[in-house]
């Protein structure tokens, strides 16, 4: 997919922000969605998170949903449409393009995920699995990808984030806190690096 170039959008007054996030198990989908949420409401915003499992634990598809307000939120259960989808994996991935928002954020990880599957989109990349993979632990690529997303978007502060993750984290995983914290920052300068965002406000 090369390297993505992201371009600045003109914030929009929705005051709802969708984000998917999407991949298979063992990913850490459904953990980047708690996190995310987790740093939403530290910054005192309105939240709504939801999980979906299918089947393995592993292997199996894992697709999590967020929604972030500067009100009471207003979006159903399940969102008909979405302003962003964060992609780990290519499975399953064609038919949640088909609820983003034209303009809409694919954020993807571009290890695995090679191509956009919609042109109107605003597609933003960055290697995430290479990237954890070579900081040492190819696990860590969700929280590459998270930090960089926010990073990239602005949905929520960094420190907000990374706090959240702490919190997150159960009590037989507490040790991979500063790990975590590692990753999320590497996610966020790598798309610092590439100099340009998308507003999400």
């Amino acid at each position: 997919m090369g390297r993505t170039h992201m371009a600045t959008v003109v914030p929009s007054r929705i005051a709802e922000r969708e984000v998917i996030f999407t991949g298979i198990g063992g990913q850490g989908i459904q953990l980047m969605a708690k996190v995310l949420a987790e740093a939403a409401t530290r910054e005192g915003r309105h939240v709504m998170l939801f999980g979906v499992y299918m089947g393995m634990m592993r292997g199996g598809p894992s697709e999590s949903t967020v929604v972030i307000g500067d009100e009471e939120i207003q979006a159903p259960p399940i969102v008909p449409h979405a302003w962003a989808i964060v992609a780990m994996h290519p499975q399953g991935l064609d038919g949640l393009a088909a609820k983003l928002r034209p303009g809409g954020v694919l954020f993807a990880n571009q290890t695995l995920v090679k191509s956009a599957p919609r042109g109107d989109l605003q597609l933003l990349g960055l290697p995430a699995t290479r990237l954890a993979e070579q900081a040492g632990n190819i696990a860590g690529a969700g929280m590459v990808a998270l930090g960089g997303f926010v990073a990239a978007t602005g949905i929520v502060g960094l420190d907000a984030l990374t706090e959240a993750m702490r919190a997150a984290l159960p009590a037989h995983r507490r040790q991979r806190a500063e790990e975590n914290a590692r990753f999320l920052l590497l996610g966020a300068d790598a798309v610092r690096e590439q100099g340009a965002q998308v507003a999400a406000g």
